[in-house]
């Protein structure tokens, strides 16, 4: 006879009530409603931007060069650093000039001897031609004389005036107030002037500092039809540019246009364009790409935050808010970037409600549970959500998702 161990015994009864719960299911609990905060959007005025990249450049930039040819003796600056108009810069041997106008002071001064005795022999055989001791002809090359003398002597003069311009040359000066560029010449270089050797450095004046850039001929036309026929805004000359840098700030201080070109580019289809901005503190550096945003006037616009549109398969999307209280993607057209919030173009409607946050818990379908109707993420319940400031775009890039993707696969926008 076969006995059992209560253990055993134990283990059928597991077994048969885990086989009696299969064929019995149970539907699992519904997940609770994700907490949300939406924002209902409405039109609202938005300033009309027109984008492109563009590259700073010193409002004046100066090639210092060697005006005479020699030894290079000094470099009298530190480089890159901010000097006045009139600063020395370098220092070239002086001593061949310093005897090149000795010479011609010896010269000038043998030539003045020279002029003092054709002058005495001019007055005297004048007297002796009026008395008929002398031929007319005698008296006639020693005037001639006297005039070469005057001229030779003229001569004299201005290759003194050579020599101390020479000499003065062997004084390199910063011709603009700015920042230089390094020393292209060491100490001990032999400089030639007129030649390749005679760039030495380059100043470029910062303050204020100037951005290239071009627009399509679409968006010149933008332009000109935002400025009209007012005085001094041909061609959209005038109109406020912001600068948006490499590591996506705003300037703190907006530029305007102070050029625009009245040609088109035949091979590209631009048109160049250029705007002046302040920059005292330097934080603007030359060389560096940048993109101007023209203001070209207001629009009445729908504009939601940055961190609301997500990227999918289909393109940007936002979610929105069912009338059933379930979460819906809505694939919209972006414009420009306004402060910490992007411009839809398409998409989206007045009085659409978008959800600002929690999006990565998100999917078609989901329950939400609003919390405070048109407050912005972390605002206090009911707080209204403040307009963009047109001045700003500091913002981090938007988060990123796509409706049937896990969070894991959220792409950013391309």
């Amino acid at each position: 006879m076969t006995r059992f161990s209560p253990f055993s015994h134990a283990l059928v009864l597991a077994a048969a009530a885990v086989l009696a719960a299969s064929n019995n299911p149970e539907p699992p609990p519904a997940p609770p409603p994700v907490p949300v905060t939406i924002l209902e959007v409405m039109p609202r005025p938005t300033p009309i931007l027109v984008e492109a990249v563009g590259r700073t450049e010193g409002s004046k930039e100066v090639e210092v060069r060697a005006r005479v040819s020699g030894i290079l003796d000094k470099v009298l600056y530190a480089e890159g650093t901010s000097v006045r108009a009139g600063a020395p810069l370098f220092q070239i041997d002086r001593a061949p000039f310093e005897i090149a106008l000795s010479q011609a002071r010896a010269a000038l001064a043998q030539e003045r001897s020279r002029n003092e005795q054709t002058s005495r022999e001019a007055e005297r055989l004048k007297d002796l031609v009026a008395k008929r001791a002398i031929s007319q002809r005698e008296a006639d090359d020693a005037g001639s004389n006297f005039k070469t003398s005057n001229a030779s002597l003229q001569a004299a003069d201005a290759k003194i005036r050579e020599a101390e311009l020479n000499l003065s040359y062997t004084h390199v000066a910063a011709p603009i107030a700015g920042v230089t560029g390094r020393a292209l010449r060491s100490q001990g270089s032999l400089v030639t002037a007129g030649g390749d050797s005679s760039l030495l450095t380059t100043v470029s004046q910062t303050d204020p500092i100037w951005v290239r850039f071009a627009l399509a001929e679409s968006e010149q036309q933008i332009l000109r039809e935002a400025a009209g026929n007012a005085p001094g805004r041909a061609g959209g000359k005038g109109n406020e540019v912001r600068l948006v840098l490499p590591d996506g700030k705003v300037h703190a201080v907006s530029g305007r246009l102070n050029f625009a070109g009245s040609t088109v580019d035949t091979r590209l289809g631009t048109v160049q364009l250029r705007a002046e901005f302040p920059n005292p503190d330097l934080s603007i550096l030359p060389g560096q790409f940048v993109r101007a945003q023209v203001v070209a006037g207001m629009q009445e616009a729908i504009v939601v935050p940055q961190t609301a549109v997500l990227q999918g398969d289909q393109g940007r999307f936002v979610w929105t808010l069912g009338a059933d209280n379930k979460a819906a993607p809505r694939v919209v057209d972006t414009g420009a970037w306004i402060g910490p919030d992007w411009i839809i173009t398409k998409g989206l409607k007045g009085g659409d409600k978008v959800i600002l946050d929690n999006l990565l818990k998100l999917r078609p379908g989901t329950a939400v549970q609003v919390q405070a109707a048109g407050a912005a993420p972390g605002a206090a319940p009911g707080a209204a959500r403040p307009p963009a400031d047109v001045k700003g775009n500091d913002k981090a890039p938007p988060k990123t998702g796509t409706p049937a993707d896990t969070p894991a696969d959220a792409k950013k926008p391309g």
